[in-house]
């Protein structure tokens, strides 16, 4: 088992970090707020830096999963940045959905300076990351990539490189969008068999079996009828992610006019109060109406 370092103790990095752990790696883990850090130390063992730069120090593997382009550029290249400490060699693997644009920039960065960098944002949701079984789409350097796949198959039941750097970022986006008009889709039609009167959980549970069948009309029904929005993936967060994919797609000439119309329903949830709220709660607006 290699040295690594772990960037971002959040909802997905601290049960990612803790299989690496678990997985026999000697690690050390860097997170913004310091006290997350101990905690994480106290549960799982391994030690904690004060900064990317210490944690990176004589790593084989840094790994990363923080909020955004900035949190990405402050922990990579920032004055007390990884890259900086990262030996020649290692790779950054960045689990952040983040703009493919910032994917390639610190891909060429790293590679100036030996080191190898590959975006890998996942999908699974904090149910993923705790059971250890995320998805990962990858963008990089077959050789980088081959380098860390052993190691982020302590957290993901599958990983796969889609391409050169910016590629993972790029499926990553898919994915929120296929997401988007399936949250929509799911949450009109809760909204429409209650209107008409029928059982609505019986409604899903007879046509999840069939073509309309989707995870998250598995996972998310029986919460959706009761109203109850806690499950992890906040809207904020949704939102973030939409309008990376509705950038990219200004640059690459796609149209996604469903995918923006349900990111300004997202902001009408924002708006009543839902910022925290977990994606499903767009059936929320449509219940006020």
């Amino acid at each position: 088992m290699g040295k690594v370092a772990f960037l971002g103790l959040g909802v997905m990095g601290y049960p990612m970090a803790g299989h690496l752990k678990k997985a026999g790696h000697d690690i050390t883990v860097y997170n913004r707020t310091a006290t997350k850090a101990a905690r994480w130390t106290a549960e799982h063992g391994g030690v904690s830096a004060p900064t990317p730069k210490d944690a990176a120090r004589d790593a084989d593997i840094v790994f990363a999963c923080v909020g955004n382009d900035d949190d990405l550029r402050q922990v990579t290249c920032g004055p007390e940045g990884a890259f900086d400490a990262m030996k020649r060699g290692a790779v950054f693997v960045d689990h952040t959905t983040a703009s493919a644009t910032i994917a390639r920039e610190l891909h060429a960065l790293a590679g100036s300076k030996g080191v190898g960098f590959v975006d890998a944002p996942v999908s699974g949701g904090q149910a993923g990351a705790e059971n250890g079984v995320l998805t990962i789409m990858a963008g990089g350097d077959q050789a980088d990539f081959a380098k860390v796949e052993p190691a982020i198959a302590a957290y993901a039941r599958m990983a796969r490189l889609m391409g050169p750097s910016g590629a993972g970022q790029l499926t990553k986006m898919v994915n929120q969008i296929c997401i988007a008009g399936l949250v929509e889709g799911l949450s009109e039609g809760i909204h429409f068999a209650t209107r008409a009167g029928l059982d609505a959980a019986a409604v899903v549970e007879v046509i999840s079996k069939g073509a309309a069948q989707s995870w998250q009309m598995e996972n998310r029904y029986k919460t959706m009828i009761q109203g109850k929005f806690d499950h992890g993936f906040a809207v904020d967060w949704m939102r973030k992610d939409l309008a990376i994919c509705l950038d990219e797609a200004r640059k690459n000439g796609a149209h996604l006019p469903v995918t923006a119309t349900v990111d300004q329903f997202y902001s009408e949830v924002q708006a009543m109060g839902g910022k925290r709220w977990d994606t499903s709660s767009l059936i929320a607006r449509l219940e006020r109406k």
